[in-house]
């Protein structure tokens, strides 16, 4: 297919696979923009699915589901990277899928995804590739400790061990499974940041603001936005990182690049979602264009505009926790929205998933305000009402 297209204006059906939140609020933006839109999701109570014109309730692999699909849409996207990058390459053969097949499998590879790193000459860790027990022997004591990640379906902090001696490293590859795993070493870390790029099929690409982040238990609490958040230095060197690796990948659509700042100042690439990101959410209600309607316009080769944050921004994310404050395996108790709402410069944003469970995404919040110090100020009062940890 040749890269010089015209657009896909509004009023055709636009496609995702992928039930979760994430293809919610694309299918918000979507439809806010005129388009009709089409979910491929097996769960018949997936949050994409109850918002949008179709839903294809199939296995992402299906041939009748994809091919359902292919007949609705002009174009199609994914939303979350485990789905089968197969199901990507076979839509791609008859209507524009972005991002490509290739892209996915990629990010779906810890060990392709840092050798794609190296070739792009973007900084990443010291790591070793263990696929073999010889591999595993052949190790370097210099690596250890470190955190040893299962190369595949690794997300939100799973799939991941902590070892710091041989014995733990060994112990921990048979815990598992004896897959596929790369080794990073551990290093001593300052923050944690993220930059979102938006690269369209004719390569013009743009970015949103860089995000300063903050992790508990492996998932990604809160999201601080505004100038100065980081050095004006260390954000020029993300945000070209960012564009670095999407230009390697010849991406189109929506990008997020997780990176590291060490406790030196230098910056280092963790990992990339072939997608829109937690991380990016705020852009929803502090941003005059949202990471997920820049996915849109990738998708339907819309002109890409680069996005201005027009408020300091935190987002708070929203976890099944809160729906249990006194004790798990009691009943859940809604949050107390209204409250929360009383804040100046609160937007609630909740998925739509029938039953709170802990460590499931419900939600996030974000809190705009004027200034930096005002929007931390009432981010702390929602997380008091939350009963989220101070930060």
């Amino acid at each position: 297919m040749s890269d010089a297209r015209q657009p896909l204006l509004p009023g055709v059906t636009l496609g995702v696979l992928g039930g979760g939140q994430l293809g919610r609020m694309w299918a918000h933006a979507a439809q806010r923009m005129g388009y009709y839109t089409a979910v491929l999701d097996p769960d018949a109570q997936s949050p994409a699915g109850w918002v949008s014109h179709h839903h294809i309730r199939t296995d992402y692999l299906d041939p009748q589901g994809l091919a359902q699909l292919s007949s609705l849409c002009q174009a199609v996207t994914t939303e979350f990277e485990n789905v089968p990058a197969d199901a990507l390459a076979q839509l791609a053969a008859t209507l524009p899928v972005s991002p490509a097949a290739s892209a996915v499998a990629i990010a779906q590879d810890r060990a392709r995804e840092k050798a794609h790193f190296v070739q792009c000459g973007v900084p990443v860790a010291p790591h070793a590739v263990i696929d073999t027990s010889e591999q595993l022997a052949a190790v370097p004591d210099s690596l250890l400790p470190g955190i040893l990640k299962t190369s595949r379906m690794g997300y939100d902090g799973k799939g991941q061990l902590r070892v710091r001696t041989r014995d733990e490293l060994n112990a921990g590859w048979a815990t598992l499974g004896s897959v596929p795993c790369v080794l990073e070493k551990m290093l001593p870390l300052a923050a944690e940041c993220s930059v979102i790029v938006a690269r369209g099929r004719d390569g013009a690409c743009v970015h949103l603001p860089i995000q300063r982040n903050l992790h508990r238990g492996g998932i990604l609490a809160v999201t601080e936005v505004w100038a100065g958040n980081v050095s004006a230095e260390l954000a020029q060197q993300a945000v070209a990182a960012a564009q670095a690796v999407a230009e390697g990948l010849s991406y189109v659509g929506v990008l997020c690049v997780e990176f590291f700042v060490l406790a030196d100042g230098a910056l280092v690439v963790n990992e990339i979602a072939p997608r829109p990101h937690n991380s990016g959410h705020y852009s929803q209600d502090a941003c005059d264009v949202s990471q997920f309607e820049l996915q849109v316009r990738c998708m339907a080769d819309l002109p890409l505009t680069q996005p201005r944050q027009h408020s300091p921004a935190i987002m708070l994310n929203l976890l099944g926790d809160l729906w249990f404050p006194h004790a798990l395996g009691s009943e859940p108790i809604e949050p107390p929205w209204a409250q929360v709402l009383a804040l100046p410069g609160t937007h609630l944003h909740l998925y739509g998933k029938c039953e709170a469970r802990v460590g499931r995404k419900m939600g996030h919040l974000n809190i705009t305000a004027a200034t930096p110090e005002q929007a931390h100020r009432t981010a702390l009062q929602a997380a008091v009402l939350l009963g989220i940890a101070p930060f």
